[in-house]
Parts: structure tokens; C-alpha cells; sequence
């Protein structure tokens, strides 16, 4: 026994450090939260108490963002770790989408099956319904839950669809289920996951149909906030994640378990008191606005994380990727990939600042903004509004008025203005020059449809095997 093996064996060294044992992971996503949805974030009306825990016994971060302002594409971002539009996922794929996930794209459950982790989809996929999409031939060992969103169904209010599937593994053992099931179900599925996987590292990708409209919510809940039915949602939620906090602490898997709860975009406004709040943000969901693509999250991870630190340093759902692959020892995907590490953030180190600059696409190939985490340079173009919607109308949807046209390019100072409301494009000539380069490298990128200019490094996604 050398002398390094006697002092260890003595007490007299440290044990070895988490970062050299396995780390699970466990992403809890959102549907249509919005930024001050959760009460660390200035929510009324209602109680966050087991995520503001989180917040104050580990990170919450400021200027994150998903990786798009629409589902779909949000969730082929998050899971990729690219710009949906680098692997052609774009929108919200319906029950007539022909395309999903390209087999040669990696998610993270992928990368991580290369290190052993056990992994679980359970809830909301939208990344393509037929069957050579669905999770469990994307890396996932296990997969309950719905294809695509949960609006999707013979009683949406302006569009007519077939029954909503409720899917196990790759085969539909429900139609049209019962939706105030959703949450709690999908948790104890979560829950007896981590039973079964306790000694062993594991990933549980746990993606909420709720708060998305149409709103469901269990008896337990029910009539519970005072923001009705969906302040109601969002305290279930929450109680959905107490329970997972809670049976980490019990297992003793806190301290090597890093949990992370965002959101897949902004609130959809147009829903009245049937949606979220962006706590000031303008607008939200579908359009590439701070409302639309600034999204709340916390992680937690006790013992590497520290507590009560609020992260003000651009990071995005893309850089979750990349930086779990770095903690678990993987390898990084063969193909491009567009997150960062983010680790150092998450240990706190002093001038960290992974993510220089975040690019927000929307409608196709279209480059709408890029920004520096303190300033965002958006460009001319089409996007809806909620300036006329009808807000109160327990889930009928207002006026949703796409044809609206921002006339000029706009620079926004994210530091002084979140609410983007006042242009200084003529106050900060030399980050207008940064900025334009940033936007003029990620075209030749990935391309731009409103400049009618085509990328070099995007790739197809996949096509459904007739």
C-alpha cells in the first residue's frame, strides 16, 4: 500500500471527487412555460415551493434560452444540442408530419448510452410519430408518453385531428387518454425508474404535455391556486418535481444527480388565463422576442453546484448536450453540433463565459437576431403579435395576427431593456460591427431564408420509411 492508499485509508485525504463517479442526469421540460411561471421569478396567484428550493440549494439562471420558440423544433435542440434548423427540424410536427429525427443525428441519451447510463423518455416527444422516430430507437431505453402535442386531438377548438395516441415503447396502447393523468403518471413512471436504476447512472427525460393548452390537471390540484386552472397546472408540476427531489434524498442520489427544470419556449399568450406570464418579456411563444425564447430553469446538483447562485451568462437548452457528455466522459457526436460546454458555469468559476453568442431562428431557415448576452441585434421581418389577443376566454384562443412586419432593424441593450422596447442601434456603432458579424458567419452557416442566402453546413432530417 503506497503512501497516498494509507493516508485515504487513515481519513486523512478526501474521498475522491463526484466528478470521478458516474452522475445521473434528469431533465424535467416544460410545455409553454412561461420566464415568471415559477415564484422564484415573481409568479402570483399560486406557489412554486419545490422548484424555489431548488432555485435557492442550487443555480438559477437569468438569460437561458430554448433552442427555438416552437416546440418541436425546441425539443430536436434541447435533445441534439444544434439549431433545429442545422438538422432541418423545424416547427411542431403534426400526425401528418412525414419527417422526425435523422437516425444519424445523436441525442443525449445516445451519447450517454456509450458511458452505460440506463435512459427513460416518459411524456411529450415531438420529434416525428412513426415509430422510427419515437424515443426508444433514438437511445431511450424505455418511452411512455404522447408523440406530439397534446392539443393534438379530435376536440382542438380550431383545427379537426385523429385521436391523441398514448404510446409505450413504439406501439399505441391508448387513444385519446385521460389527460388530468398525465403528470402524475408520467412521474411515477420517472419515479420507479430511478428505483430500478439506483446503483447504476442513469438519464430520465421527463417532458410535460402541461402547461400547454388544452389544461388538465389531477383532483388533488384542482381548484387549488388562485390563478385558476392554470396556476392549478403549474403547483402540480411543481409538486412533480418535489416528488423526484424527494426520492434522490431518500435513495441518496442528490449528491450525484444533477436535475435540471426548464422550458420548451415562452407562454402562448394568445390562450388568456389559460397561459403563463414572460415576467415582463415581450411577447412569447413563435416569435424569436426575449418572450418567446427566454425560458426560466434551474439545476441543482448538491456538493458541485453552489447554493442560491443566480447565473447571468448567456446559456441555452443546446448547451445541455455537450456539457453532459463532459461531466459523464463521452464523446462528443460525429456530426456538427452547436451547443457548449457549460460546466464551468455550473461550478461558478470566476470570468466563465462558454456561450458568446446565441442565434435565434424561426419560420423555416430565417435568422431573425443574435446576441452577445448583453446586446441583441434583431433583423426586419414577420412575426406575430399579441397586442389584439382576447385574453380571459378559459382556453379559446384570441387573435393571433401573423402578418405583422418589424420594418427596422432593431438594437436592443438585454442588460438595460428585456422588455426590448427601445432601439439604440445609433448608440453602440462598434456592436452593431460585432453583431453583424456574428449574424453574417452563422448564415454562411446555416443559411438565411429572408436573405435568400443558403447554407453549407446544414443536413437533411429524416424521412418516414413507407
Amino acid at each position: 500500500m503506497n503512501v497516498k492508499q494509507l493516508l485515504l485509508a487513515a481519513g486523512m485525504l478526501p474521498m475522491p471527487a463526484l466528478s470521478q463517479q458516474h452522475t445521473n442526469f434528469i431533465i424535467i421540460f416544460m410545455d409553454d412555460m412561461g420566464y415568471g411561471d415559477l415564484g422564484c421569478n415573481g409568479a402570483i396567484g399560486y406557489e412554486t415551493p419545490n422548484i424555489d428550493k431548488m432555485a435557492t440549494e442550487g443555480m438559477r439562471f437569468t438569460r437561458f434560452y430554448s433552442a427555438q420558440a416552437v416546440s418541436g423544433a425546441s425539443r430536436a435542440g434541447l435533445l441534439t444540442g444544434c439549431y433545429p434548423n442545422r438538422i432541418s427540424m423545424h416547427g411542431a410536427p403534426s400526425h401528418v408530419t412525414k419527417t422526425g429525427i435523422h437516425d444519424e443525428e445523436e441525442t443525449i441519451a445516445e451519447v450517454l448510452k456509450k458511458k452505460g447510463y440506463a435512459t427513460a423518455a416518459y411524456g411529450k416527444w415531438h420529434l416525428g410519430h412513426h415509430k422510427q422516430f419515437l424515443p426508444i430507437h433514438h437511445g431511450f431505453d424505455e418511452y411512455y408518453g404522447i408523440p406530439y402535442s397534446n392539443d393534438m386531438w379530435p376536440n382542438h377548438p380550431t383545427a379537426k385531428f385523429p385521436s391523441l395516441p398514448l404510446i409505450e415503447g413504439d406501439e399505441t396502447i391508448e387513444l385519446d387518454p385521460d389527460q388530468t393523468k398525465f403528470t402524475t403518471d408520467f412521474t411515477n413512471r420517472a419515479l420507479n425508474f430511478i428505483d430500478k436504476n439506483k446503483k447504476n447512472p442513469f438519464f430520465i427525460y421527463l417532458a410535460h404535455p402541461m402547461p400547454h393548452v388544452p389544461l388538465f390537471v389531477s383532483d388533488k390540484f384542482k381548484g387549488k391556486s388562485k390563478q385558476g386552472l392554470y396556476g392549478d397546472v403549474i403547483m402540480e408540476i411543481d409538486w412533480s418535481v418535489g416528488q423526484i427531489l424527494a426520492k434522490l434524498e431518500k435513495e441518496g442520489l442528490d449528491k450525484n444527480t444533477l436535475v435540471i427544470v426548464t422550458s420548451d419556449n415562452g407562454p402562448w399568450l394568445n390562450y388568456g388565463n389559460h397561459a403563463g406570464t414572460t415576467g415582463g418579456l415581450r411577447e412569447g411563444k413563435g416569435t424569436s422576442f426575449e418572450g418567446g425564447q427566454r425560458v426560466p430553469c434551474i439545476m441543482q446538483w448538491k456538493g458541485t453546484i453552489p447554493q442560491g447562485i443566480i447565473c447571468n451568462k448567456l446559456s441555452s437548452a443546446i448547451d445541455l448536450l455537450p456539457t453532459f457528455a463532459h461531466i459523464a466522459g463521452a464523446p462528443l457526436p460525429k456530426l456538427k453540433i452547436d451547443g457548449v460546454n457549460i460546466f464551468s458555469l455550473l461550478k461558478n468559476e470566476k470570468d466563465a463565459n462558454p456561450r458568446e453568442s446565441f442565434c435565434y431562428y424561426y419560420r423555416r431557415n430565417s435568422l431573425e437576431a443574435v446576441s452577445d448576452g448583453n446586446f441583441k441585434l434583431i433583423f426586419p421581418h414577420p412575426h406575430r403579435t399579441y397586442e389584439d389577443f382576447l385574453p380571459g376566454l378559459d382556453g379559446a384562443p384570441g387573435n393571433v395576427n401573423e402578418s405583422h412586419m418589424l420594418e427596422e432593424t432593431l438594437l436592443i441593450d438585454l442588460r438595460r431593456d428585456p422588455g426590448e422596447r427601445y432601439n439604440v442601434i445609433n448608440m453602440y456603432p462598434e456592436v452593431l460591427v460585432k453583431l453583424e458579424k456574428i449574424a453574417n458567419d452563422i448564415r454562411d452557416d446555416l443559411g438565411d431564408d429572408l436573405k435568400e442566402i443558403k447554407g453549407k453546413n446544414t443536413r437533411p432530417s429524416g424521412i418516414v420509411k413507407e
